[in-house]
């Protein structure tokens, strides 16, 4: 193994298919719709009111 390594011609991930589709689909949130009861979601957006945070977050959790 080398201790030095020249990376001048190496490309980003972004700009490599493959790597920057393996990427996106590790980094990224799918925007779906989903139906939960008025109850559920009430019990969220109350949680998230006294928590300081997000519903949706909390309901990825």
């Amino acid at each position: 193994m080398r201790k030095d390594y020249d990376f001048s011609r190496a490309k980003r991930a972004k700009d490599v298919p493959h790597l920057a589709k393996l990427q996106a689909e590790v980094a990224g949130k799918t925007r779906i719709t989903m139906r939960v009861d008025n109850a559920v979601l009430a019990a969220f957006k109350a949680r998230a009111e006294t928590s300081g945070g997000s519903y949706q977050t909390m309901m990825n959790e």
